[in-house]
């Protein structure tokens, strides 16, 4: 059996996909979620499920302690693009304020390898597309800079000699989407906002239409492009990362996807293609804090780490997240008429 892993936010999509696989590849895991959008049913049953905040160091240090942690992957925070614009205080309270603990933690407990879940989002609208690691970091919505900070905290713990063992890795995500191939698992979070979730959500019925956010921008179709990244194939990018760690190789950042971009229009003609649904769709104002176009440049992630991608294809991703959405929304029905059912008899 090899060492245990504390995932926080391990009840969350990406995050359940990567317990999932961490429990495959034999390692002991710890989740910690509390469940604000994570669900107990995504956890691997194999996996430990402690329900509280990634920012209780107290918590987090027990549980480092009981367990005999010695990797962290952090996955816990707030997500949503336009709520950040709204709302940045959360953002900067449930992303940068619980990481500064939960890293402080690690660095007393002695926790030698730390891989942290950013995002895209960090590099703003870019000069140059595919961005590389090395292009200038300039968000333009607090999602983004509170993952930042995040990142140069642990840029200045690695730089400051105090540290002890403790190296990281920082994941720069593109868009994820889809579900495990299985079909157990996928984004079960209320009011997403993630276009090919949401997109699939439609042709379940449960949205009315799809809304275009943005149609004029200096794009071939006028709407956003991105590179979208299939969930199983991110979350086996933390595995390699964790193993990168475990060579003894330095701390060192990584954008995660494929090197590719589609359109909003291109991802909607590719769900009602596997779906057989025609969407409703309409035209919207832009959302703000949003960036024209960001695709990744891939080859540090697949030369350093060996990162081998295996569902590099938009039909696929999105057949895999139609598939379970489906499923999700009928398994749901039939609960919603078993308790509906439950009901009647006990009157």
């Amino acid at each position: 059996m090899k060492g245990a892993v504390l995932v926080t936010g391990g009840a969350g999509y990406i995050g359940s996909h990567t317990v999932r696989q961490l429990v495959a590849a034999g390692y002991r895991v710890v989740v910690l979620d509390d469940l604000s959008t994570g669900h107990r049913w995504a956890v691997a049953p194999q996996a430990t499920l402690v329900v509280g905040n990634a920012g209780d160091a107290a918590l987090a240090g027990a549980l480092i302690d009981e367990h005999g942690v010695d990797a962290v992957v952090h996955f816990a925070g707030s997500i949503v693009v336009s709520e950040s614009v709204a709302d940045p205080l959360k953002y900067y309270g449930n992303n940068t304020g619980v990481s500064r603990n939960l890293i402080e933690t690690c660095v007393k407990k002695g926790v030698a390898r730390f891989i942290f879940s950013s995002t895209a989002a960090v590099y703003g609208t870019p000069d140059k597309v595919p961005v590389a690691e090395t292009a200038p970091t300039r968000p333009i919505n607090p999602y983004g800079k509170s993952k930042l900070i995040t990142e140069w905290m642990l840029e200045d713990v690695a730089a400051s000699g105090n540290a002890g063992a403790f190296r990281h890795v920082i994941l720069r995500y593109f868009n994820v989407a889809g579900a495990s191939l299985d079909g157990t698992l996928g984004q079960a979070m209320e009011n997403a906002t993630h276009l090919i979730k949401v997109a699939c959500e439609a042709a379940c019925g449960v949205r009315e239409k799809i809304v275009i956010h943005g149609t004029d921008y200096a794009t071939p179709d006028g709407t956003c492009i991105r590179d979208y990244i299939h969930v199983e194939d991110l979350a086996r990018a933390h595995l390699d990362a964790l193993r990168y760690l475990e060579r003894g190789s330095a701390s060192d950042t990584f954008n995660v996807g494929y090197g590719r971009g589609y359109s909003v229009r291109e991802v909607l003609k590719a769900v009602e293609k596997v779906s057989g649904v025609i969407l409703r769709m309409e035209e919207g104002a832009r959302r703000a804090g949003d960036a024209a176009e960001l695709v990744a440049h891939s080859a540090k992630i697949r030369t350093e780490l060996g990162w081998r991608p295996e569902s590099d294809d938009l039909e696929a991703i999105c057949a895999s997240a139609s598939r379970w959405e489906a499923a999700f929304r009928r398994a749901d029905a039939q609960q919603t008429r078993a308790s509906d059912g439950r009901k009647v008899g006990s009157r």
